[in-house]
């Protein structure tokens, strides 16, 4: 969870299990603008930190983001709301989120979840 006192704006939710997930994760805490982020490992929390319309099955499947309107983001709509979020990737986010990248980073992020499954 977040321990700055700045109130996040997004949460996202990791697979804690997940070595490449929680290295990923890692490397977003030390960047500046993680402070806006609230980082919950869903392996860790009960179902009330999941919030509505978030099972655990679905949280451990693929990364998602609760925006700050509560509405949720999965896969690569999931990084691009994150990287949006954090000052020095905010270019990345925008990029990310286009209409033309979305679509191919999502195939990407696809291919990945089949290869996480050997580190899980």
């Amino acid at each position: 969870m977040n321990t700055s006192s700045a109130a996040p704006t997004t949460t996202v939710y990791y697979d804690g299990a997940c070595p490449i997930c929680s290295r990923e994760i890692g490397q977003y805490r030390k960047v500046p603008g993680a402070e806006r982020l609230d980082f919950v490992d869903v392996t860790a929390c009960d179902a009330n930190g999941l919030g509505p319309g978030l099972s655990r099955d679905a949280a451990l499947a693929r990364m998602h983001v609760r925006r700050a309107d509560g509405s949720l983001a999965s896969g690569a709509a999931a990084f691009a709301e994150i990287w949006q979020q954090l000052p020095k990737l905010a270019w990345a986010g925008r990029l990310a989120a286009s209409p033309i990248v979305l679509p191919v980073l999502e195939i990407g992020y696809r291919v990945f979840l089949r290869v996480r499954r050997l580190w899980r």
